[in-house]
C-alpha cells in the first residue's frame, strides 16, 4: 500500500525511490576483510557469526591454513561485485550464518558457480563455537567439494552430526 492514492504520483515517487537505490548501491555498500591478502579459501560471515568466525580464523591460521574473512556489514544493498571479486581469487568459500543460509544464496548469486561453495548455519538462536567453525573450515580446505554441489543441501545432509555430535 501507499499514501499516494493517485496512481500516476505514486509513479513518480516509486521512480525517485528507484534512482535513490541506484546511488545507495554506489556509495553505501560497506564490508571487513581480514587475512584476504594471501587467503586460499574465504569464510563469509555477517554479525555475530562473522564475528565468532575471525576466532575460527585466526586459529586456522596459526595451524597453516590460508583462510581469510569476508565480512559484510550492510546486507542490503549486498556486496554483490565484492564477493564475485572475492571468488575468483580462492579456490572455495564456506558461508556461516545463524539462519538457514539466506545470505548463502546472495553469495551463490555473486560466486556464479565459478567455486565450490560450503554451508554452515546455526538456527533457532544456537550460536556457533569457534571450533566448530574451525572444523567447517578443515573441512572446506581438506574436501572435494563438487562445483555443482548445493551448499544447503550438502548441510541439511549432516543435520545430525550438527546437532547431535554423531558421524
Amino acid at each position: 500500500t501507499s499514501i499516494f492514492i493517485d496512481p500516476p504520483q505514486e509513479e513518480v515517487v516509486n521512480f525517485k525511490l528507484a534512482k535513490r537505490w541506484i546511488e545507495i548501491e554506489a556509495n553505501e555498500i560497506r564490508y571487513k576483510e581480514y587475512y584476504m591478502d594471501d587467503a586460499e579459501f574465504a569464510v563469509i560471515g555477517f554479525g555475530t557469526a562473522g564475528r565468532i568466525s575471525l576466532s575460527a580464523i585466526r586459529a586456522a591460521r596459526a595451524q597453516g591454513i590460508k583462510v581469510g574473512l569476508f565480512r559484510p556489514i550492510s546486507l542490503s544493498p549486498y556486496p554483490y561485485k565484492q564477493v564475485e571479486a572475492l571468488s575468483e581469487k580462492v579456490k572455495k568459500i564456506l558461508v556461516v550464518e545463524m539462519n538457514a543460509g539466506q545470505m548463502l544464496e546472495d553469495v551463490q548469486k555473486a560466486a556464479k558457480g565459478r567455486i565450490p561453495l560450503a554451508f554452515y548455519g546455526r538456527m533457532g538462536g544456537i550460536t556457533p563455537f569457534p571450533d566448530e567453525i574451525l572444523n567447517e573450515i578443515h573441512r572446506l580446505a581438506e574436501e572435494d567439494i563438487p562445483l555443482d554441489a548445493d551448499p544447503r543441501h550438502r548441510w541439511l545432509e549432516r543435520s545430525d552430526e550438527i546437532l547431535y555430535g554423531s558421524n
